[in-house]
């Protein structure tokens, strides 16, 4: 993975003690709320409902131990001993106070951490798929072009202050594990007919208040220009995009207003002044970065796997688990092997000091000492020897972290929501948990296969409540927290939105809600057909039919 040099060193150390003189003039009384906002938000600092909260950098999803012991560190010395991990491959501390948040960052900065465009109207954290690197159906490996665009984004002064907050996403697999087409910016690294390295380009999706499925608008951009082109689509939406109005500023609505092949054009005219500049990228500067995610040491000579075969045999358990949690690798005599922060009773994507230090364990046992955050707030051990998989379950599962629902009902995708942010118009864990509770019967969640459940407090969509196979929404009726459902979203290569079915919900109905429509499902579907497919092929007036007849005297429009 990548380690920071002298420069970024020397940069992270800068903020940090530009950081700490700001917040201890706001503290003092020398600089107002208003004066410290922009300021904290320029580092990863919110006021959420009961305290501030922070949220860590981890870029493309990358964590070394060393890393994660420091994360626990922070989260038992500064927050209530636990971190929760966010749909963008980050870590926000919910209970944080003020006056110790500069300690915390000067923490981050001794392992190569910060909490820099974390927030903000700025370019995010970079994502991209958690796989990187090792997926079998893997054209490119994606994660040198995205520490990149890291590097050459991060306090970039001509894109710091955007009309909107902007984020960049991607994939160079024959899968879509980074759902690159609802970024602002989705690039597919991908290889020509000759083997040229290049990207496919994708601009204005996003979800949100108007969630949009992205528009290709270049089909293969070579390597070299991809800075310079992002230069130029940067430049275009820094000029054009809404400031009057918050709500109107994404870059999908400035897309969507000049309609693509016009923004393409101004994409096109505004890079002919800018290729070839000095943000060209060489061969040594790609072979520099490429340098630090060179492939571990791998054993060459890995052995049958007669023995993982026989426990797989008399264990039905562990199988139960291999067959969700493990997944294949492009090394043979390896996995990838996700832990699963899903467990029954606990909030989606939560872990607590112990865990993250069992984790960091766990890694440098069985896989290099790395481990990957994916943005469906799971961690993955990317480089596990078959015959260490017992082993390492055994371990997992004895820390709660070895729940075999990976791609099922109950491994939801949910927001923090009301329990803890502002913004949120109702409570998305409580309901998490009851649903979790209702289908928590391993039996039964394996028999309905494959289903994405994603819950958001509010419409800013950060738990992507719009591409869940089932997606449900917080919302405000008249002072009382209610639910809307979505059915039919689904992220990847053939990206969808869902399409609301009705009035909504009040959170006592959502578990009935969500059992209508499995077994709906479960009534009408194909052999071998997943959850959304049954959605796409008999629409939604079947699942419509169930839950409001179920529900009928208790739905209010």
């Amino acid at each position: 993975m990548y380690r920071y040099d002298a420069i970024d060193a020397t940069l992270v150390a800068q903020r940090v003690a530009q950081f700490r003189d700001q917040t201890r003039r706001h503290l003092a009384g020398e600089l107002s709320e208003d004066d410290f906002r922009p300021l904290r938000l320029q580092n990863g600092l919110y006021v959420q409902r009961h305290s501030p909260m922070l949220r860590v950098a981890i870029p493309y999803g990358l964590l070394s131990s060393t890393q994660l012991r420091k994360l626990a560190r922070i989260a038992r010395a500064y927050d209530r001993g636990y971190g929760h991990f966010t749909t963008r491959q980050n870590l926000q501390y919910n209970w944080p106070k003020l006056a110790q948040v500069p300690e915390i960052l000067a923490e981050l900065a001794e392992v190569g951490m910060h909490a820099i465009q974390t927030s903000g109207n700025c370019i995010r954290n970079v994502t991209t798929d958690h796989f990187a690197g090792v997926a079998p159906d893997e054209h490119v490996d994606p994660r040198a072009l995205a520490e990149i665009v890291r590097q050459w984004s991060t306090l970039h002064p001509e894109f710091a202050f955007l009309p909107r907050k902007f984020k960049i996403a991607l994939s160079g697999a024959e899968s879509d594990r980074a759902a690159t087409l609802v970024h602002d910016i989705g690039l597919h690294a991908t290889r020509s007919a000759g083997g040229e390295l290049g990207l496919r380009v994708i601009v204005g999706g996003g979800l949100g208040r108007t969630p949009v499925v992205g528009h290709v608008v270049r089909e293969f951009l070579p390597w070299r220009d991809l800075l310079t082109y992002l230069e130029a689509i940067l430049r275009v939406y820094n000029l054009h995009g809404r400031r009057d109005n918050a709500y109107k500023a994404r870059i999908k609505i400035l897309v969507k207003a000049l309609g693509v092949e016009a923004f393409r054009a101004q994409v096109e005219a505004e890079w002919a002044h800018l290729r070839g500049n000095e943000s060209t990228l060489t061969g040594e500067e790609l072979a520099r970065v490429s340098a630090h995610f060179a492939p571990p040491p791998y054993e060459t000579a890995p052995g049958d796997e007669s023995a993982l075969a026989a426990l797989l045999a008399a264990d039905r358990a562990f199988a139960r688990w291999a067959n969700r949690n493990v997944h294949p690798h492009r090394q043979p005599g390896y996995r990838a092997v996700t832990l699963s922060l899903k467990k029954t009773g606990v909030p989606p994507g939560d872990v607590t000091a112990g865990q993250m230090e069992l984790v960091a364990d766990l890694a440098e046992r069985f896989s290099f000492g790395e481990l990957r955050v994916s943005h469906e707030q799971n961690l993955i051990l990317a480089d596990v020897r078959s015959r260490d998989l017992h082993a390492l379950w055994t371990l997992a599962r004895a820390a709660g972290l070895a729940t075999p629902n990976i791609g099922l009902l109950t491994d939801i995708v949910c927001c923090p929501g009301g329990d803890f942010c502002a913004l949120a118009n109702a409570k998305s864990i409580p309901v998490a948990e009851a649903i979790q509770r209702r289908f928590d019967d391993l039996d039964y969640l394996h028999d309905i296969g494959e289903l994405d459940l994603n819950i958001s407090g509010c419409m800013n969509s950060c738990a992507h409540h719009h591409v869940g196979h089932i997606g449900i929404l917080g919302v405000d009726k008249n002072g009382a927290e209610w639910y809307q459902v979505s059915i039919g979203g689904e992220q990847g290569i053939g990206a969808t939105i869902g399409e609301v079915i009705g009035p909504s919900f009040a959170a006592s109905e959502m578990p009935g809600v969500v059992e209508g429509l499995v077994e709906t499902y479960l009534d009408h579907r194909h052999a071998d057909e997943r959850f959304v497919d049954t959605v796409h092929r008999i629409g939604l007036g079947p699942f419509k039919a169930r839950v409001y007849g179920q529900f009928r005297e208790a739905i209010h429009a």
